[in-house]
């Protein structure tokens, strides 16, 4: 290893000389530019993250100079990947820049991917509300560049956290719209009941009865349950319904947050009698 910080070393020097030296202009920029490249890949072999992503910023620079935009954003992906090693802030920010350029360039498909790294990123630090953020312009990119199944990914994400978040309405709005337009998909109509469930679960936490039997009828007994203000008859219906549909740690919390509002309620009743 650091036999190839030393080589890394050796081609980042040249590449410095390159540019601060005379020489034609678009000429010196590409010297370097296959320089630093060298530099960085040489940096990665030794694990050598910061030093790499660095290299990588460097080399994006001397594309700009050139007016290589592609090659600019693709550098900075580089970049902010030996970044995700070290630094999750140092790597948005490269992701960001990348976005930008991919935008400039029109290419769309590229620049919802890396929207949608950017709110895994957020999402890995727990800033929920920066991940609804790039959840959300990844969803719109890869909404209009027509791929409907990465574009439902991310919007089912925005509708997760909007209800962590205690937006039901947002959450219910999302799913609804999803199970909507999946119906004329053969590949996605599957999906339907599922999306609708999770909606229904987001009129539970509102204590919308009406809605949630309006929109499910599949899961009446639930809002019953809610209806009757019964709390032995809600804990009963989830537990029955989690020995035939195993509930994820999304749906438990958020029927959880029910049972505790019919406790208080239970417990207001009790202290007014």
């Amino acid at each position: 290893m650091g036999d190839q910080v030393a080589r890394a070393d050796e081609f980042e020097k040249k590449a410095e000389k390159k540019l601060s030296g005379w020489g034609i202009f678009g000429s010196k920029f590409e010297d370097a530019a296959d320089l630093f490249d060298k530099a960085a890949n040489s940096y990665k072999l030794a694990k050598s993250w910061d030093k790499a992503g660095a290299t990588y910023v460097k080399l994006a620079n001397c594309h700009l100079k050139l007016d290589s935009k592609h090659e600019a954003a693709q550098a900075y992906v580089d970049a902010a990947h030996c970044y995700k090693k070290t630094s999750t802030s140092e790597a948005i920010s490269c992701l960001v820049q990348a976005v930008e350029m991919f935008c400039d360039i029109g290419r769309i498909s590229m620049a919802a991917r890396y929207n949608k790294e950017i709110a895994e990123l957020y999402e890995s630090e727990a800033n929920i509300e920066k991940s609804i953020e790039f959840y959300e312009k990844a969803a719109d990119f890869f909404q209009g560049e027509e791929v409907t199944t990465s574009a439902n990914q991310c919007k089912q994400k925005v509708a997760q956290f909007a209800a962590q978040l205690e937006q039901y309405p947002k959450a219910i709005e999302i799913y609804e719209e999803i199970a909507r337009h999946s119906l004329s998909n053969n590949l996605l109509k599957y999906g339907v009941k599922g999306h609708l469930l999770n909606a229904g679960i987001c009129h539970l936490c509102k204590g919308d009865v009406v809605a949630i039997t309006n929109a499910l009828e599949k899961y009446q007994d639930l809002a019953s349950a809610i209806d009757e203000e019964d709390i032995t008859k809600f804990t009963d219906v989830v537990k029955e319904f989690d020995s035939m549909t195993q509930l994820d740690s999304w749906k438990t919390t958020l029927l959880l947050r029910v049972k505790e509002k019919l406790k208080a309620k239970e417990l207001e009743e009790d202290d007014l009698t």
